[in-house]
């Protein structure tokens, strides 16, 4: 056996030791069992968690793996090169490893729901019902039918891109199964979920792409001083967000700091934070002492740390799969369905004052505007330092933007969001018509162009690369062209609005979530080829672009009116189990939702023509000096003015003096 596989041995065996340890000591493992009750047995209680590891180690490797392939080695012009096109085929088997941790807990997860022990689950429909009819049941079904596919589309990737699609893809599925585990019974399950959504993302990078690279250490391959370096900028913004995940979430399932040392659950999240700073130490030291003693040619200084980070990082994985099977402490919350629905009580009559000192905070977008704020300011010191200038109108732009959507979604217009749909509307309305303005004038992607620099090596991808890659492809050409664009912008609204998907949407956080952002999303990428500073695979001429804003403004007011003149209310059976008491009713509200999309489309509107017509002139205005470079340039050579046209009409007037001269003698 060799270092790689004694490593992969003893990070299994610390992890399963570490779960042992756990379910002994918090009770998991020797529950009480009420006589009379049904009674899963003592194989399901050991056999569900070791599956769930299953589940959770393989797929942090196959994350591991996929990332070290698609970013920490380098690439020659897109290829993978033979190192990591090993661990995308690595990536195939962990993949199908997954898939079959996940069937396994889909079988034991049935047994202790229904309290049958396995062999009753499998002999009845009792499986079935848990597959399609229960949450973990089909979050399950899909990392089972995900994880295939990986394992699929694994065999025959050799490109950078293909690998870096995996990657993606891979941490999509690692979301279903924590999304609705205890967070989604959370008092305030807006933020545990988005918490453990983040959690789980930061953790999986952090945890594969060292246990990755350390089997890249053992097995002597090169690159590892490279490989080495990019993680460690990685490990740092993962070791950031799972620290701010880990509190976020923490807040949202306890209701005490006395809670984490009177309870199992809190006992097992002490446990975790105190290995997350012993982690956090070690990837301190790695950066400060070994990648410099790496750089300079002894990988052992390297691998002395990181095998022991890779162990420490095993066994709090162990850690996590107990605390996935330990009930949070009891939190007294009202039996209210709008508390469950919303995470909160129904706020009192909307007013101004309540919409300016109501805030609710939203994990997703808070850190999405801190992101992109310290992005794009990081951005323009990186230019300004180097003497280089930016135009201040695009970063006011951008702030204008960034702080537009923090009001929309953080304060009393978030909180009454869920429960007014005229409030929801003017979310809507700001999300994709507002906001997006400002942020596609501010020119991120010029400036990223322009602040990034190139790889070291030729051939290979960093992040200058990697975006100018994106902007290329197919994928971004087809959604960019301004046909796509548009029937995005409009149709989702009437996909939305007029289907059950709005219903289904509000009723969960991750749905109403995903609508935000697909508003945003959709709001930006319409707004990037009508007004778009940035460069794009589609470029409409400026009369082009003026007439698509006329010709899709008016879908809008179309939407509004189709809204005001409905005699049923849009998701009724969601609004109806909120109980409001104060107010309009929910018809005459959805009417005054139908006027503010009718009439909220002047702003924008207007804003964009003063833009459009900026962009116009200054397009008309380059031209012209370009022309003027070139006639003089031509009038340098030829001693004539440099206008073709200007130079035969001097011509023809020359030749007319010549004639009436030779007339006149």
């Amino acid at each position: 056996m060799n270092r790689a596989a004694r490593l992969t041995v003893a990070a299994l065996c610390a992890a399963a030791g570490a779960l042992a340890i756990a379910m002994i000591v918090s009770g998991a493992a020797t529950p009480r069992i009420i006589p009379g009750l049904p009674d899963q047995g003592m194989f399901t209680r050991w056999m569900l968690p070791i599956s769930k590891l299953t589940v959770d180690v393989s797929g942090v490797l196959t994350v591991g793996l996929l990332a070290a392939a698609a970013t920490f080695l380098p690439s020659d012009k897109g290829l993978l090169g033979e190192a990591a096109q090993t661990y995308v085929r690595a990536a195939s088997w962990t993949a199908l490893a997954w898939a079959a941790g996940a069937a396994g807990a889909l079988v034991f997860g049935a047994s202790d729901t229904f309290g049958q022990p396995v062999g009753e689950i499998l002999d009845g429909t009792m499986l079935t019902s848990y597959a399609s009819q229960t949450s973990q049941g089909v979050a399950l079904t899909l990392v089972v039918l995900f994880a295939v596919a990986i394992a699929l589309f694994s065999r025959g990737a050799i490109t950078a891109g293909a690998a870096a699609g995996l990657l993606v893809f891979s941490l999509v599925t690692l979301l279903p199964p924590p999304l609705t585990g205890h967070s989604a019974s959370s008092p305030n399950h807006g933020l545990a979920i988005t918490s453990v959504a983040f959690h789980v993302l930061f953790l999986a990078l952090w945890v594969g792409g060292l246990g990755v690279l350390c089997v890249h250490g053992l097995r002597g391959q090169s690159h590892l001083g490279v490989a080495a370096d990019r993680f460690s900028r990685m490990a740092l913004w993962c070791f950031i967000g799972v620290g701010v995940s880990g509190v976020a979430g923490t807040a949202a399932r306890l209701e005490s700091v006395g809670a984490l040392f009177t309870s199992a659950y809190g006992l097992l999240l002490v446990a975790k934070t105190v290995a997350f700073f012993v982690l956090g130490f070690m990837g301190w030291r790695h950066r400060a002492r070994t990648l410099p003693r790496l750089t300079s040619g002894k990988p052992n200084a390297f691998l002395q740390l990181a095998l022991g980070e890779v162990l420490l990082m095993a066994v709090t994985i162990g850690l996590a799969v107990t605390l996935s099977r330990t009930p949070p402490p009891p939190v007294d919350v009202p039996l209210d369905r709008a508390f469950q629905l919303l995470g909160y009580l129904v706020p009192p009559p909307v007013t101004l004052g309540n919409l300016l000192t109501l805030w609710w905070f939203d994990l997703f977008f808070a850190t999405l505007a801190a992101v992109l704020t310290g992005l794009y300011g990081a951005g323009v010191v990186r230019l300004l330092r180097r003497g280089d200038r930016w135009p201040w109108g695009r970063t006011a732009s951008w702030l204008i933007g960034i702080v537009i959507m923090v009001l929309t979604t953080q304060s009393g217009v978030a909180r009454y969001g869920p429960v007014l749909f005229s409030v929801h509307m003017t979310e809507h309305m700001i999300l994709a018509m507002l906001v997006p303005i400002f942020l596609v004038l501010g020119a991120p992607v010029t400036l990223a162009l322009r602040a990034l620099k190139p790889a070291v090596r030729r051939g290979d991808r960093g992040p200058r690369e990697w975006l100018t890659v994106i902007l290329h492809s197919r994928v971004v050409k087809f959604y960019t062209h301004p046909a796509i664009a548009t029937a995005i912008f409009v149709a989702s609204m009437f996909a939305l609005y007029f289907t059950p998907l709005f219903s289904s949407a509000m009723k969960e956080h991750i749905g109403h979530l995903a609508m935000m952002v697909h508003f945003l999303l959709s709001g930006c990428l319409f707004f990037w080829v009508i007004i778009g500073v940035d460069p794009a695979p589609n470029k409409l001429p400026h009369f082009g672009r003026l007439l698509l804003l006329m010709v899709t403004m008016p879908f809008h007011a179309f939407f509004g009116i189709a809204v005001m003149s409905m005699g049923t209310v849009l998701a009724a059976d969601y609004y109806d189990q909120l109980g409001r008491t104060w107010g309009a009713s929910s018809l005459a509200d959805q009417s005054t939702g139908g006027a503010i999309a009718w009439a909220f489309g002047e702003i924008p509107t207007l804003i964009v023509l003063l833009a459009l017509g900026v962009q116009w002139w200054r397009a008309d205005d380059r031209t012209a000096r370009r022309a003027d470079r070139r006639a003089d340039a031509i009038a340098a050579k030829t001693g004539g003015t440099g206008n073709a046209e200007l130079d035969a009409y001097n011509d023809y007037l020359a030749e007319l003096n010549k004639r009436d001269a030779a007339a006149g003698q």
